[in-house]
């Protein structure tokens, strides 16, 4: 089985996983924009901020890519994908959405029949606090 599973490191300890990508440091935050603060990753315009990222394509082709190499090796075994970023409600769901989207169509065009199950843990969490 294929897991990917979004959540947000400030309401808790980030999920058992094979692979974990914290988005925290290295991609812009939309929550920073007013505008898209109290919307979720189920919203267009946080999609289109969150793949507009510079290297967030990049790294969702990645993710998935890396899926696909688990799955070549010698041990069978369940993988999960945890992404996180703070609250859980923007970056990390759209990342994890996307590669659970790519992952499905390497697989597909690989001949593999497995889809990726997609979990967010934390969308549902209210808005987290800014921080200066």
């Amino acid at each position: 089985m294929i897991e990917i599973v979004s959540f947000g490191y400030g309401h808790a300890a980030p999920p058992p996983a094979t692979i974990t990508l914290d988005l925290r440091v290295h991609y812009r935050d939309p929550h920073v924009d007013t505008a898209l603060r109290a919307l979720t990753a189920f919203d267009q315009r946080v999609i289109d901020a969150v793949l507009a990222t510079d290297g967030i394509p990049e790294l969702i082709d990645i993710a998935a890519d890396t899926l696909m190499i688990y799955l070549g090796a010698p041990t069978a075994a369940d993988i999960t994908l945890a992404v996180g970023c703070r609250g859980g409600r923007l970056r990390a769901p759209v990342v994890a959405t996307q590669a659970g989207l790519r992952f499905d169509r390497f697989a597909a065009a690989a001949g593999i029949d497995m889809r990726a199950r997609v979990t967010h843990r934390d969308l549902h969490r209210p808005v987290l606090a800014t921080t200066s």
